[in-house]
């Protein structure tokens, strides 16, 4: 099973974009294929990355929904609504060479997002075994917690920018984490666009009033904001990019390897075998595993 990331945060704090660095980083790492979900009614995780999605799930339930009323969308004779949603599904996936990118998006005119929640969060159960990282681009606010749409996701990343409001409400849906009995195995928090890098007394003060884990923080940098508006992928910024170097610190801090990862280090790499007892005892069960299945071996590249 994959690792879940779930990305979280108040609107405005550039939650997306380090979504997307995030994506970026993990595939130039060689920890792919990544599958990207932007599980935002607003998407625009693609733009940041650069990918334009054939379909979202939220326009092809507009056209299940339409299906037989509206003569352009057709459902084949003798198939149901059922069974073309489960074909049309897999157009709904982007495919890059590293990841793959699925888009909520939004539905037409009135009504709720229920259904298209639930395919969200059914898409992420069904793929999770196929990836070994799933990275959840959450809309603002609270809503895809209280819905408990990611009970599943490993490490919940909280985003916020240097305001005591963006904190605050990082805290809030860390306490609904709890509330919900979500038990992510980290969770914490990256402040972003921090001027010269370097928090001031206040945010530090409602950041530990809050109870959360800082992870570290996000310097400002006006290439962002020029990429932005010139309509550039924000993944396109150098690597030796503030931002992307800063991001890139935070994440190694994670420890994100998969067992699978860490039995190949453990095992075949002694020059980078710093790892703790709880972890050499899962790579043995995982070789027991392996054993017990009749295998017997791995085959490396």
């Amino acid at each position: 099973m994959g690792h879940v990331i779930a990305v979280s945060g108040k609107g405005g704090v550039g939650k997306t974009t380090l979504c997307g660095l995030l994506i970026q980083y993990l595939c130039e790492s060689g920890k792919r294929p990544v599958l990207a979900v932007d599980a935002d009614a607003n998407a625009n995780l693609n733009e940041v990355l650069g990918v334009e999605p054939e379909i979202t799930l939220g326009e092809l339930r507009e056209e299940i929904e339409r299906a037989g009323v509206d003569p352009r969308y057709q459902i084949p004779s003798g198939m149901t609504k059922q069974a073309y949603l489960e074909m049309r599904l897999s157009d709904a996936i982007a495919e890059e060479d590293d990841y793959d990118l699925m888009v909520m998006g939004r539905t037409q005119g009135q009504g709720c997002y229920c259904f298209v929640n639930g395919l969200v969060q059914t898409q992420v159960q069904k793929l999770q075994s196929h990836y070994p990282y799933i990275v959840v681009d959450n809309e603002a606010g609270m809503e895809h917690i209280s819905r408990g749409i990611l009970p599943m996701m490993e490490v919940a990343i909280l985003v916020s920018d240097c305001s005591r409001r963006g904190v605050q409400a990082a805290g809030r849906i860390a306490k609904l984490m709890k509330e919900l009995n979500f038990k992510p195995q980290k969770t914490g928090l990256i402040v972003n666009r921090v001027p010269d890098g370097k928090l001031d007394a206040g945010t530090l003060e409602e950041i530990r009033n809050q109870g959360l884990e800082l992870l570290g923080v996000v310097p400002h940098d006006d290439q962002v904001y020029q990429y932005d508006c010139d309509g550039k992928p924000i993944i396109r910024l150098p690597k030796d990019s503030p931002v992307r170097s800063a991001l890139g610190e935070i994440v190694k801090k994670l420890g994100l390897d998969t067992i699978e990862e860490i039995f190949e280090k453990v095992f075949f790499d002694v020059e980078d075998n710093e790892y703790t007892e709880k972890e050499v005892k899962d790579c043995f069960q995982l070789l027991l595993r392996i054993v017990s299945t009749g295998l017997g071996y791995i085959s490396y590249d």
